[in-house]
């Protein structure tokens, strides 16, 4: 077809600024699979601790993502293995805060280190903290509440154990105390993850003062002083 004279034709640098004084538009940089996985795992981890597993679907986090329902089973087989992830996760990370803490000599300053741990785990990482607390959706999952405490109270056997042996107590008993402390510290922890009064300062101090005083003051037998025996 002809070009009329009376008109240029249109080229790119035709009636306008040339392109390199112009904006340019960038191209949307593809993310690569490890990427795109981290990036499920965070808005995962978010939705499951506002609305728990059976409020969040894989429509939703695919539609967070800007991706389409496939490249979530694509990565993690479906919502059930995504929400997987996300409690080991949290697990391994809150048990690396506890165990990384424990580090002071004198049993006392042990406990005001646990206790702050996990008060400072549930302040950096509280979506995290709403997860593990709920009870998990998954059949024979490890990743409930009371396998977290079973496994920091592990951590925490050893130190009581020693203390315990020291004190001419049954060390074999150590893992029954391991227990009633931590999870007097994790249920203190749940009650104040909503509270949040007093500050973490506070509650650690108090924690501590029941757990010191009532070890301190503890009878190489204890006895029951009700009429029931057994």
């Amino acid at each position: 077809m002809p070009t009329d004279e009376t008109t240029p034709p249109t080229t790119p640098f035709s009636g306008g600024t040339p392109p390199s004084s112009s904006p340019k538009k960038r191209a949307r940089r593809r993310m690569t699979g490890k990427e795109r996985r981290e990036q499920l795992l965070d808005i995962g981890r978010t939705l499951f601790a506002e609305r728990g597993f059976e409020g969040t679907s894989v429509e939703e986090i695919a539609h967070k993502a800007g991706v389409s329902k496939p490249v979530v089973y694509e990565h993690f087989g479906g919502k059930e293995g995504l929400y997987a992830v996300v409690v080991d996760r949290e697990m391994r990370r809150l048990l690396d805060m506890v165990t990384g803490a424990l580090t002071g000599g004198h049993p006392r300053e042990l406990l005001e280190q646990a206790a702050f741990a996990l008060l400072d785990y549930i302040e950096q990482y509280t979506d995290g903290f709403r997860i593990l607390v709920r009870d998990s959706p998954l059949p024979q999952s490890t990743g409930t509440f009371a396998s977290l405490i079973s496994d920091i109270a592990t951590q925490v056997e050893d130190i009581l154990g020693r203390e315990f042996k020291n004190r001419g107590f049954d060390a074999k008993l150590s893992p029954l105390y391991a227990q009633a402390l931590v999870g007097m510290v994790a249920l203190t922890g749940q009650w104040w993850l909503n509270v949040r009064k007093p500050k973490k300062s506070e509650v650690a101090a108090h924690l501590v003062n029941l757990a010191w005083h009532g070890l301190d003051g503890l009878e190489q037998k204890p006895r029951l002083i009700g009429h029931r025996r057994s």
